[in-house]
C-alpha cells in the first residue's frame, strides 16, 4: 500500500479567517501548525489536530508553506519579521488585505530574505473557505502556485494566478467589491424611490427582470473598449444618457431621496458631453475617473 505525506502548513494568525484556513488544510489531510498572538484562539485550533507554536520563529520553521492572515499587512509585516532568517527558502503566502503598494513592498521585503512570496485575495468570508465556488485571487510567485497547488486547492475551487505582479490580487478585489458596492448603492437609491412611492421592490424586479440582465451583459464590450481606449460611437450616446439622468437628479430631490449618486453621474455625462464626446459610449466615462476628477 502506498501513502502520501502532504506538505506541513504554518498559518499565522488564527482568528476567524486564518483558523478558517486552518481547518480547511487540516481537513485536506496537511500537518498544520499554528501561531496567534492570543493563545486561546492557538488552543482552539489544537483541539482540530493543530500543532501551537510558541514563537514565529517556531512556526515558520515547521513548514514550507507560511500562510499570513492578520489585521492588515502592516501586522503582516511585524509578525513575518519576528521569524528572522527562518523566513530563507520558504513560501510566504500572504492573504491580508491591504493596497496594491503595500502588497508589493512585502514581496520586495521577503524577497530580500530570501523567502518566496506570493500574494492572495480571498473573495469569500470565513465560513466560506474551501468552497468549490469560492474564488481567490493570486500574484507574485508562479513557483510557489504550481508548487503548493494541491494546497492552495483546499481554500477556494476558483484559485487563479492572475500576475506575477503581487500587487495585482488586491487591484483584482478592490475591482469586484467597487463594482458590487457601486450596483448595491444603485439599486438601494433606486429603491429608495419607489419605495418612497409605495412600490414593492420584488413587483419592480419581476417587471425590469430583462432590462437588468441586460447591464451585466454591457460589461464585456465595456471592458474590452477601455482597454483598447476606444470607445465606440452610438446613436445618442452619452447625449441620449443626459436627460435620463437629468431627470432622475429632479426626481430624487423632489422626492427627498439623496441625489448624490445620480448628481455625480450627471457630472460627469455632462463634463464628457461639452468635451465633444457627446456621441461616444458610456465607456468614455472611464477617463473622467482617471483624471480623480
Amino acid at each position: 500500500m502506498t501513502t502520501t505525506t502532504r506538505e506541513s502548513v504554518t498559518v499565522l494568525g488564527l482568528g476567524e479567517m486564518g483558523a478558517a484556513l486552518a481547518r480547511a488544510f487540516l481537513a485536506g489531510g496537511h500537518p498544520v501548525t499554528g501561531w496567534n498572538r492570543g493563545r486561546a484562539r492557538a488552543d482552539a485550533l489544537a483541539a482540530h489536530g493543530a500543532t501551537v507554536a510558541e514563537t514565529v520563529r517556531e512556526a515558520v520553521l515547521a513548514s514550507p508553506l507560511v500562510v499570513v492572515s492578520v489585521q492588515g499587512d502592516t501586522a503582516a509585516r511585524e509578525v513575518l519579521e519576528q521569524a528572522g532568517d527562518a523566513l530563507a527558502g520558504r513560501a510566504v503566502l500572504n492573504l491580508t488585505d491591504g493596497t496594491s503598494a503595500e502588497a508589493r513592498a512585502i514581496a520586495r521585503w521577503a524577497s530580500e530574505r530570501g523567502a518566496a512570496y506570493l500574494h492572495g485575495q480571498l473573495m469569500t468570508i470565513a465560513p466560506g473557505v474551501g468552497h468549490p465556488d469560492a474564488t481567490v485571487f493570486y500574484g507574485g510567485s508562479r513557483e510557489v502556485h504550481d508548487r503548493h497547488h494541491a494546497a492552495l486547492e483546499l481554500l477556494g475551487g476558483r484559485g487563479i494566478l492572475v500576475s506575477a505582479d503581487a500587487g495585482a490580487p488586491t487591484l483584482y478585489g478592490m475591482a469586484v467589491h467597487g463594482t458590487m458596492w457601486g450596483a448595491l448603492n444603485g439599486f438601494l437609491h433606486a429603491a429608495a424611490l419607489l419605495s418612497g412611492e409605495g412600490i414593492e421592490l420584488t413587483r419592480f424586479l419581476e417587471a425590469a427582470d430583462s432590462s437588468m440582465s441586460a447591464l451585466l451583459s454591457l460589461l464585456p464590450s465595456i471592458a474590452s473598449e477601455v482597454d483598447r481606449r476606444e470607445y465606440a460611437l452610438e446613436f445618442g450616446g452619452l447625449r441620449h444618457h443626459l436627460p435620463s439622468v437629468e431627470d432622475l437628479v429632479r426626481e430624487s430631490r423632489a422626492a427627498g431621496v439623496d441625489d448624490d449618486l445620480p448628481a455625480r453621474t450627471l457630472d460627469l455625462v455632462r463634463r464628457a458631453v461639452a468635451d465633444g464626446h457627446g456621441d461616444d459610449s458610456y465607456a468614455r466615462l472611464v477617463e473622467y475617473f482617471r483624471k480623480g476628477s
